[in-house]
């Protein structure tokens, strides 16, 4: 039986993806066209990884160059100066809030994602969305460790709850845990999840409907 739904944020719950996309552009356009170019194709082949770990990586295989902690620091809250207001602005994934609505009370909410904890309070907590969720998990931890330490806090197992994402390290993280994974594909993207077989959700209007496909298949 399917008892509770994670969710993913940027681009499954908020269309916030470009949002952080033009950060990073932002963030090294002093670098010239080149390396901005670099920089933005990391990120987009790297979607749910906390930009913790993606500003350093693009220091040292981006850049080549050290990145001390004062930098590193500087840099993240740029970041988030840059990025927060946008996503409390940034428009509901389609279907995703009447989603939220219809099911409170059959399902349990909460959320996995990449960006900072304490970000990802405020955003969720400006937007309202709070009275949904029963946990608002965030970064530096990994989507693994998170997984680890909540679905205890909350008397789950990982049969009985399903992860829905929009990125590599979602489904991985769905595998390592042994979770139902439901993937929001944006409509036109060519990429693939490795291994995955399920549906493609261009937006959340189709979640109720591919949830009734899982549960189906669980009774199998």
């Amino acid at each position: 039986m399917i008892r509770a739904i994670a969710f993913d944020f940027d681009g499954v719950l908020v269309e916030s993806v470009d949002v952080k996309t033009r950060a990073y552009a932002h963030l090294f356009k002093e670098y010239g066209q080149d390396v901005v170019s670099k920089v933005v194709g990391y990120h987009m082949k790297n979607g749910g990884i906390s930009r913790f770990v993606k500003l350093r990586t693009i220091y040292e295989k981006i850049l080549k160059k050290p990145l001390s902690e004062k930098k590193f620091e500087l840099l993240s809250e740029q970041f988030s100066n840059i990025v927060v207001d946008a996503v409390v602005a940034a428009p509901w994934v389609e279907g995703a809030q009447e989603f939220l609505q219809k099911n409170k009370n059959r399902y349990l909410y909460f959320i996995v994602s990449g960006t900072p904890q304490e970000e990802l309070e405020l955003i969720v907590q400006r937007r309202q969305m709070e009275q949904y969720f029963c946990a608002v998990l965030g970064s530096p931890k990994n989507k693994v460790d998170l997984f680890r330490e909540v679905l205890p806090r909350l008397n789950l197992t990982p049969e009985e709850t399903v992860f829905v994402g929009d990125a590599e390290t979602d489904w991985n993280a769905a595998k390592a845990i042994g979770l139902a994974f439901l993937w929001r594909c944006v409509s036109g993207e060519v990429r693939l999840l490795n291994g995955y077989a399920g549906p493609k959700m261009t937006t959340l209007s189709s979640l109720e409907e591919n949830l009734k496909i899982l549960k189906k298949q669980i009774i199998l």
